[in-house]
């Protein structure tokens, strides 16, 4: 999820100063444990929302589809990655115009694979959506004149709200009454974000959202997949409106790659015992808007280049787990498993990342490309260099 960028650098110094000088923030209302277990979103069924690790029943619930749908089930799962997000828009536009991307039965976004998740939900006709997104230009806005007033006062680097606005211009009714209608089918749309009150993942179900009918509705939708993308100290939290045991307060929900950069299946289905009843044939795409593999690169002796490469570190290997959890399930249980992530031969491996739009533009076409040829899954999960080399040496 971290790039190698200026605006990074620039987070991790705010934002250790912050933490060391204790500065003020806003007040909030205080709430306790049970009023969090019970709380619920006004105007939404409790349907529309679980926490990542609550039963597998709960979750079951969630993305049951009509008894008489029997088509093959594919399940589309959308990593983080920031402006890394490019890849996974050019693998998927690429991969329409290969012919050969089936229709999603469920779909799952973290961070920027929550931004790109709608429109991959909804399928081909939105492709310019993400062309648009990751490629015009617009991405980049979002980093733009950063303010260290913004983290020390309480708020995120690029605190003025530009990620929750440009969320906005995608997010319309249109667009929910489409989502609403192949909800409606029994096709599944979910969105992870993290509440650091809580220190939970939280699963939404933005169909359900979609289809409520409620004045909130849209608002509510943008709300979700702004704090699904905004990662701390670079942008702002997102405070959602919630109500329990006759009381209103807000939770605080920031990037769902806090706690899962990718999300497969919960913890409940990844450690059962047993093999699920799979009534028709299943795969599970995971589209990883990131690299996978460690990359050798001699860290500086200082705080931030520590810092830094600590953060990289800890995500790629969060990935690398949650990968190796699901594809263990999928062996286990006949369901097809294909991976596609950034590899050695994407464009500037070695350049500045993060939301630059050449590097996007660079990246985008590398994932198109791909995507048209078909050459693009991974049937297993990529182990370490080193341990590549001892497999290939026996």
């Amino acid at each position: 999820m971290f790039a190698r960028s200026k605006w990074l650098r620039a987070t991790i110094v705010i934002a250790l100063a912050a933490h060391l000088g204790a500065c003020g923030s806003t007040p909030r209302v205080s709430y306790t444990a049970s009023e969090a277990a019970a709380a619920s979103v006004p105007g939404m069924d409790l349907s529309v929302r679980a926490f990542a690790d609550a039963s597998e029943k709960t979750f079951t619930e969630m993305v049951a589809r009509p008894e008489a749908q029997r088509k093959p089930f594919a399940y589309l799962a959308l990593s983080g990655g920031g402006g890394d997000g490019a890849f996974g828009a050019g693998i998927l536009n690429g991969w329409t115009a290969s012919g050969k991307r089936p229709e999603f039965s469920l779909v799952s976004g973290v961070s920027t694979g929550a931004l790109i998740a709608p429109f991959a939900f909804l399928g081909s006709g939105y492709d310019s959506y993400l062309t648009d997104f990751y490629t015009s230009g617009v991405a980049s806005t979002l980093v733009q004149s950063p303010s260290v007033a913004n983290v020390l006062f309480g708020s995120g680097l690029f605190g003025d709200g530009r990620l929750r606005e440009l969320v906005g211009r995608y997010v319309t009714p249109d667009l929910l009454t489409a989502i609403a209608a192949e909800h409606a089918k029994g096709r599944r749309l979910l969105v992870v974000t993290t509440n650091l009150d809580s220190q939970r993942a939280v699963i939404w179900n933005m169909g359900a959202i979609a289809a409520s009918n409620s004045p909130n509705a849209v608002s509510l939708f943008s709300d979700v997949l702004t704090a699904s993308a905004s990662i701390p100290a670079v942008f702002p939290p997102q405070f959602l409106e919630v109500q329990a045991e006759g009381r209103a307060f807000q939770e605080m929900h920031v990037d769902g790659s806090v706690v899962t950069p990718v999300f497969t299946l919960p913890q409940s289905f990844l450690l059962r015992d047993g093999r699920l009843r799979v009534s028709s044939k299943s795969d599970i795409y995971v589209i990883i808007n990131g690299r996978l593999e460690p990359e050798f690169d001699p860290a500086q002796n200082n705080t931030l280049s520590i810092v830094e490469r600590s953060f990289t570190t800890a995500s790629r290997a969060r990935s690398r787990a949650t990968l190796a959890s699901t594809y263990a399930f999928t062996r286990s249980n006949g369901i097809g498993f294909n991976l596609t992530y950034i590899d050695e031969s994407a464009p500037n491996a070695n350049a500045a990342r993060g939301f630059d739009t050449g590097y996007m533009r660079s990246l985008y076409q590398d994932g198109y490309e791909k995507g048209r040829s078909g050459a693009f899954w991974f049937k297993n999960v990529p182990t370490a260099p080193l341990v590549k080399a001892i497999v290939a040496a026996r």
